[in-house]
């Protein structure tokens, strides 16, 4: 599982990207729609953290979802 997979999946995996971080609306969630970019400025701007640690948590979340084989599997 990849980004671009992701994006077709999106509608998928929105709850776990929710549980993840419940600081994102629904709104931020529809924008994202499985964009690494989006959902990397998103994590940032929600979270007032470096583009590099947001990049860290979305790539760590997509890489736990695709071990676990949730949703995105």
């Amino acid at each position: 599982m990849n980004w671009d997979q992701l994006e077709g999946k999106w509608k998928q995996v929105k709850g776990s990207v929710k549980q993840q971080w419940g600081k994102l609306t629904d709104d931020d969630l529809d924008y994202m729609a499985g964009k690494r970019d989006s959902f990397v400025g998103r994590l940032q701007e929600r979270y007032g953290i470096a583009r590099e640690e947001a990049q860290k948590q979305a790539d760590a979340w997509l890489k736990a979802q695709r071990e676990t084989g949730a949703a995105v599997g």
